[in-house]
């Protein structure tokens, strides 16, 4: 059975990607919305965070829970 990889990215990385500045994840949406276990780990039990980028792009998708605040056209 073949296990999923997950992508892990830096807050920096996550922000270039969902169009959020960094500070806003960090201040706003990290234990609010994005949820450590379930969006982001810590690696080793450290400081550094890395979100996971899979969890946050489902999450964003799905259309019955509404993770980030994305305007629809």
């Amino acid at each position: 059975m073949m296990q999923a990889k997950n992508t892990y990215l830096t807050t920096e990385e996550l922000s270039s990607l969902i169009k959020y500045d960094p500070r806003t994840i960090r201040e706003r949406l990290k234990d609010s919305v994005l949820l450590e276990g379930i969006h982001y780990i810590r690696p080793f039990g450290g400081r550094k965070i890395l979100y996971i980028w899979e969890q946050i792009e489902s999450d964003m998708n799905d259309g019955g829970s509404s993770l980030l605040p994305v305007s629809q056209h």
